[in-house]
């Protein structure tokens, strides 16, 4: 397996690990008592995934001199 293709299989499950996500939180939010630290940990915890998911995405564009 080239590292070409284990980068777009982490980079796949990174970005179902950031859907999942988005969608407990949404479940979260609309029930009335939730817990802010649970909710806190989450919304982090998905911004790091971004993160990842933006530097994998940059390591498997080539960089194109304009």
């Amino acid at each position: 397996m080239s590292e070409q293709e284990i980068l777009n299989d982490k980079l796949a499950s990174l970005r179902s690990e950031h859907r999942d996500l988005d969608d407990v939180i949404a479940r979260l939010v609309e029930r009335a008592p939730y817990d802010q630290l649970q909710l806190q940990r989450m919304k982090k915890r998905k911004l790091m995934l971004k993160d990842q998911i933006l530097v994998l995405e940059s390591r498997l564009l080539p960089d194109i001199i304009a």
